[in-house]
């Protein structure tokens, strides 16, 4: 294995510092509205524009840089883009929680998306010091680790906001901060200087990396999957609280525990669970799995006749956490070790723009249908997000059957 130190204690840390960026994330989440409330003067339905605004600015970011980050992580190593990237993570939240206007809070959440990018050369280091065979199960943990960290996230902000609507970003500062120095001690390099290739603008951006990944036609369906994917779990994350509210005037409360649930779950299912069913069924099978079970899900949400039905949905949505990690295995077998920063920037970039997108096209879909006004149809979203599925699972099964053999996953 050409890495010094023992894999395991590697991928721990590196499965710390995602948990560390995710619950970051949903430090920060609880407050957001009365921090904007704060520094502009205005009302929430206003607040909440601004918020969307800052939530395209990280969005954008994300979209734009993870194949940067990405790139770098192959040129110079994974070790010092982690730590520099966490590092400048806790700056950035400082900056937050002294913000004195709104154009400093923007210029917060530009960084904290250029940073947050890091995503990329965390989930390379996977595939540095696994084997192919290997590599879904602990894609898998990273993904149960990030759960865990937006699922605690929002709970821990919540009580710190009680005190004090900035406090939650000193608590991310800090934490960053904390993570960066536990990883000068402890984290080792997982790309050796020989694998280590030169860096090129041309290629470390969003359309240049996608191109280079479309010469691996495997690695170009599985985007493609995993972009309509996460445009359909944008049904989830843009109108969940909204829906809910409409569809069955759930609390804050019953709202907050059932994301808190779903986290969960999906945290079982990808850091537990993943691995030994891709050891059991196959990549191939653990994928088509994970996204037939989105299907049922999307749909019971659409049609739950009551509030009951929504935590079935959740549960059944649940299990589609293996399909990604799946994929994240089959398309890092194909390509080589001194590109992975590069193909996991482009999953990156790809899933950053279903976020730019989705929010408007679902929330869009909901108001047309949750307004009083023709049709009322607040599940709406959720059936376009059933369509969506199915319209995946067809370019993952074409991608499989032209492109897919057990031979290469060696």
């Amino acid at each position: 294995m050409p890495v010094a130190g023992k894999p395991e204690s590697i991928l721990l840390f590196v499965a710390f510092i995602v948990f560390i960026d995710m619950m970051g994330i949903g430090l920060i989440l609880p407050v957001m509205p009365s921090l904007i409330e704060g520094i502009t003067n205005t009302s929430i339905d206003r607040a909440a524009e601004i918020g969307g605004w800052l939530l395209f600015a990280y969005a954008m970011m994300q979209f734009l840089f993870a194949p940067i980050i990405g790139g770098l992580s192959d040129r110079f190593g994974r070790r010092p883009v982690l730590l520099i990237t966490l590092f400048l993570l806790g700056l950035d939240y400082a900056i937050m929680a002294w913000a004195p206007t709104l154009l400093w809070l923007f210029i917060g959440r530009i960084l904290s998306g250029i940073m947050g990018a890091s995503w990329a050369a965390a989930n390379s280091c996977v595939a540095d010091v696994t084997s192919p065979a290997e590599r879904g199960k602990y894609f898998g943990i990273l993904g149960g680790a990030g759960a865990m960290g937006f699922v605690l996230g929002p709970g821990i902000g919540g009580v710190l906001g009680e005190y004090g609507d900035r406090l939650p970003f000193i608590a991310a500062s800090i934490l960053a901060l904390v993570g960066t120095a536990v990883g000068i001690l402890i984290l080792k390099e997982t790309l050796p200087k020989a694998k280590q290739r030169s860096f090129s603008i041309t290629r470390a951006n969003p359309m240049g990396s996608i191109i280079q990944m479309s010469k691996t036609p495997l690695v170009l369906g599985f985007l493609s999957t995993i972009f309509i994917l996460q445009l359909a779990a944008q049904a989830q994350i843009a109108v969940w609280a909204y829906w809910l509210i409409e569809r069955f005037d759930w609390s804050v409360l019953k709202i907050g525990l059932s994301v808190a649930l779903f986290g969960i779950l999906l945290a079982v299912v990808q850091g537990v669970l993943t691995g030994p069913v891709i050891k059991t069924f196959g990549e191939r099978r653990a994928g088509q799995f994970g996204l037939l079970f989105g299907i049922p899900a999307y749909l019971i949400f659409a049609f739950a006749p009551n509030d009951w039905f929504v935590f079935v949905g959740i549960i059944v949505g649940a299990a589609s956490g293996f399909a990604f990690p799946a994929m994240q295995q089959m398309m890092s077998s194909r390509i080589g070790e001194d590109a992975q920063g590069e193909l996991q920037g482009s999953i990156a970039s790809t899933i950053s723009l279903t976020s730019i997108i989705g929010p408007v096209m679902m929330t869009g879909v909901f108001g047309a249908y949750a307004d009083g006004v023709g049709l009322y149809f607040p599940g709406a979203p959720f059936v376009l997000g059933a369509i969506l599925m199915l319209a995946a699972i067809f370019i993952y099964a074409f991608t499989v059957r032209r492109h897919y053999s057990v031979t290469d996953t060696a």
